[in-house]
């Protein structure tokens, strides 16, 4: 991919404290309006005349652009690949990273990047826009400015937050752990199963207890297999067992994310619990998440889904679905023994989940 480097000269060089890369891949952040009102996107060579205060933060800013500015709605595979490689290639050049990214799927990438990435050090902050940010009640500055800040601060000269994270509306959250909740209101993020990592105000108040730690001499690894082969099943009221047929027999398909009821309970009817055997019988991955926002499936609570259990549906625990969906497409990939790829669905990679009670 051809991406557009711009370096930005926001201090005078013996000033210089901090590099910090913003990789920017589209979203509502980086737009502007055109002379006839329509939004377009923003050239980031002249992002200083929009916020001149970036100045005042004393970082070396590079911002890599990919050659078409996406709608976060179009992401898939191939730009999480680019996403990852942009911050591998350039660990270690630069304090931290800021990526860049339309709200609509920002949890999504912010969950694959935390498999991604492992052995990740420095923090890879998430951020992005409800209004562009020419707007003039636009929250671009300050969700840009605080994410910023964010990547470049150090305690006993290590990162605070050595994580993939999301940053909107004062409010820093483990990516992995997030959700979209609101498409009209500054806050569009929530963490119902995790706290908070941090809360901008006057300062930013970081809740250290709940930051993964940083872990000396860890290495970055970059792991870019992944497996598209995979659905999302949501239940609903009526779903009929010719629906739920033909989903767990689509060619090629490895495995399934099932959005169940509350605490992860589905229908008892004998054709349901049937096809969900059969289909674990003949190799295909199920894994139960909540359909609540912040729910946690807790199989054997219910005789709903006691079943589920029995017949071999995984438990996703505390998981979102963003989370659940991508660890499927990277555990898939990068594991061929069942019994592991059981075991590591069910088990925490970088924060995604509480660990299982058995």
């Amino acid at each position: 991919m051809n991406y557009k480097i711009v370096r930005l000269n926001t201090a005078a060089k013996t000033d210089i404290e901090y590099a910090v890369l913003i990789i920017y891949t589209g979203g509502t952040l980086g737009m502007a309006y055109d002379e006839q009102g329509a939004l377009v996107p923003f050239n980031f060579g002249k992002i200083l005349e929009k916020i001149p205060n970036l100045n005042s933060l004393n970082i070396s800013i590079t911002v890599i652009s990919f050659p078409e500015p996406i709608d976060s709605s179009n992401i898939n595979l191939q730009h999480w690949v680019d996403m990852a490689y942009i911050i591998y290639e350039n660990y270690d050049t630069y304090d931290g990273f800021v990526v860049l990214h339309g709200t609509d799927t920002m949890a999504y990438s912010a969950s694959m990047l935390s498999y991604m990435l492992a052995g990740l050090n420095k923090p890879v902050i998430f951020t992005g826009a409800q209004l562009p940010i020419s707007a003039m009640r636009s929250d671009a500055r300050e969700n840009l400015m605080t994410a910023l800040e964010i990547a470049i601060s150090k305690a006993n000269g290590k990162p605070v937050v050595p994580e993939v994270c999301i940053f909107f509306n004062h409010m820093l959250l483990r990516g992995n752990r997030a959700k979209k909740v609101q498409s009209v209101h500054f806050d569009a993020f929530e963490s119902e199963n995790y706290p908070a990592l941090a809360e901008s105000g006057i300062v930013i108040d970081y809740n250290y207890a709940s930051i993964r730690p940083y872990e000396e001499g860890k290495k970055l690894k970059y792991l870019n297999r992944l497996d598209n082969n995979v659905m999302v099943l949501k239940l609903f009221p009526g779903i009929t067992k010719n629906v739920v047929q033909h989903c767990l027999q689509i060619n090629g398909l490895k495995g399934i994310v099932l959005e169940t009821y509350g605490s992860g309970n589905s229908p008892s009817e004998d054709w349901f619990i049937q096809s969900m055997e059969e289909a674990v019988d003949k190799g295909l991955l199920i894994f139960n998440v909540s359909q609540c926002n912040g729910g946690r499936v807790i199989q054997g609570r219910y005789q709903t889904s006691k079943d589920l259990k029995r017949v071999g549906v995984l438990s996703g625990g505390d998981m979102t679905t963003e989370a659940a969906i991508t660890k499927m497409m990277f555990i898939l990939a990068n594991e061929s023994d069942e019994t592991e790829i059981k075991r590591k669905m069910m088990t925490p990679l970088a924060g995604e989940m509480s660990v299982l009670s058995h």
